[in-house]
């Protein structure tokens, strides 16, 4: 079961066992785990929280069509509504806590936190007055799929030294930007795929007996091309625009499909903006080394006579870009199980997808080639219009533009 599946279970999860009795958590559970197939129970059960045989048992009821008839007694939730249901405002003041230091894969059911839940039930009530035990606070965290790790045990191999400060000083820049109605947006490149009759991963209903037929083997000489898909997702609109491109992820490409965001989306949504905020991984297409991507804003900045403001999250972090887990994450689950046989149907299913917070996806196919091997000489470098900042002036800077502003 992909771990998209076991998301989608989780939050059916929680939005459904404040109205169910135990029984009926336990048949909703077996129906849920029957409908997955092999592997569904234990599944439901790592979704849920609930006992593997509970699930079990569950779903051997589900299948053997159970009555009202049937129940003798059912025991019901006594005492007072749970915490969260009689104060709604807690979690998402929680929730704002956790993310900006949220630690591991956020494409993950699992995730883990760096604080405390000490420290986050003292910051709850200094920051916004809401008096609640540590005891309550790692609750609600279990419950919305969040674990508790002592920091001797998230060890994850090499990690650059000031990689959280670099996070809380990304979440800081952005979260102003936002309050000032600057636009903020993050970036990157989604894998590549070969486009043509090939399996992709993943599954789809379709008539039994009657699956999609592909090709036996992935060779790229069979392929139609390749796509390139540079995202660019709006923090706070949640929306997303995406750009596949046929040739080359380069500096030049990914450029840009920013420059195309902005002309299609952008400068109509913030039509009064003269700053723009990047959030960009290090490497890739938008590395922070890259001579030709800073070169690239360069153009942008002057052209469109805004200043492009960049930080770049630290080397081995890509999975924290907003735009991997808002983004890419429901574009997979769309196109799962479906060949990408044509760039068309990867347009639309791109321009398709969508979740259940309203998602909005706009796609465009670039067919123009952009050659790799750019190289930026040291007068173009030295005509650069770029501050560094003071804290890793490598990862954050701004681009200002070329010309007076009146």
């Amino acid at each position: 079961m992909s771990v998209g599946a076991e998301n989608v279970v989780r939050q059916k999860w929680r939005l459904l066992k404040a109205t169910m009795d135990e029984r009926a958590r336990r048949l909703w559970a077996g129906t849920e785990a029957g409908a997955i197939g092999w592997g569904g129970v234990a599944a439901v059960a790592r979704a849920t929280g609930m006992a593997i045989s509970t699930v079990r048992k569950g779903r051997d009821e589900a299948r053997a069509g159970a009555k009202p008839e049937d129940v003798v007694k059912v025991r019901r939730s006594a005492g007072k509504r749970p915490y969260e249901v009689a104060h709604p405002e807690v979690w998402p003041a929680l929730e704002k806590l956790v993310d900006p230091v949220t630690r591991g894969d956020p494409e993950s059911p699992l995730r883990w936190t760096c604080k405390s839940t000490h420290a986050l039930s003292a910051e709850l009530f200094e920051r916004h007055g809401i008096r609640l035990s540590y005891k309550t606070v790692a609750k609600l965290l279990r419950e919305h799929g969040y674990s508790l790790q002592a920091p001797n045990k998230s060890v994850e191999g090499a990690q650059h030294p000031d990689r959280n400060a670099q996070f809380e000083h990304i979440n800081a820049k952005a979260q102003a930007c936002v309050e000032q109605g600057i636009p903020v947006i993050s970036v990157d490149t989604k894998k590549k795929e070969l486009v043509g009759n090939f399996k992709n991963g993943g599954r789809e209903w379709q008539p039994k007996g009657e699956p999609d037929l592909v090709d036996v083997h992935d060779f790229p000489s069979d392929a139609v091309g390749k796509a390139i898909p540079y995202g660019v997702y709006d923090v706070a609109a949640d929306d997303g625009f995406v750009s596949v491109g046929i040739d080359h992820d380069t500096p030049v490409f990914a450029v840009t499909s920013i420059e195309a965001w902005w002309a299609q989306v952008g400068v109509k949504r913030y039509p009064e903006a003269r700053d723009l905020f990047i959030t960009a991984d290090a490497g890739g297409s938008n590395s922070y080394r890259s001579h030709v991507w800073k070169y690239e804003l360069q153009r942008v900045a002057d052209k469109l006579d805004i200043s492009i403001r960049v930080s770049h999250f630290p080397p081995g972090t890509s999975k924290w870009n907003k735009v991997e887990h808002r983004l890419f994450s429901f574009i997979s689950i769309n196109w799962r199980g479906r060949p990408l046989r044509t760039y068309e149907t990867i347009i639309n299913l791109i321009g398709n997808t969508t979740n259940r917070g309203g998602l909005l996806v706009r796609a465009r196919l670039d067919r123009r080639r952009y050659p790799t091997g750019k190289k930026i000489s040291k007068k173009q470098l030295r005509e650069l219009k770029i501050e560094r900042d003071d804290f890793h002036g490598d990862w954050n800077y701004v681009i200002r533009p070329r010309i007076d502003r009146p």
